[in-house]
């Protein structure tokens, strides 16, 4: 009796580190997948930071921003432009748009 409850014991302590193994593989998969992915899109700095981040949590490309900094820059500019704003009514304009989640 108290064989099979050590060997059933050892069984549960095996199957717990095997799952623990399994998981630190899918891991640092998924840690290869998400850097070749951020590679392949020319990312870095912050907008690098940000789609790793998403990509690691189980987000994918599409649960990242959709529009990269630089979009929403040249989108804002135009915005900007053509309402014909300038100085500080610009630069509020600028800065509300900027900082609008899309």
């Amino acid at each position: 009796m108290r064989l099979k409850m050590t060997l059933a014991v050892i069984g549960a302590g095996l199957l717990l580190m095997t799952g623990y193994a399994a998981a630190e593989n899918a891991q640092q998969d998924k840690m290869k997948a998400c850097n070749v992915e951020a590679a392949q899109k020319g990312l870095k700095g912050a907008e690098r930071k940000t789609f790793m981040s998403s990509c690691l949590s189980g987000g994918t490309a599409a649960a990242a921003p959709a529009t990269t900094q630089q979009e929403k820059m040249k989108t804002c500019n135009a915005d900007a432009t053509a309402k014909g704003l300038k100085g500080a009514d610009r630069k509020a304009f600028m800065k509300t748009c900027l900082s609008a989640k899309k």
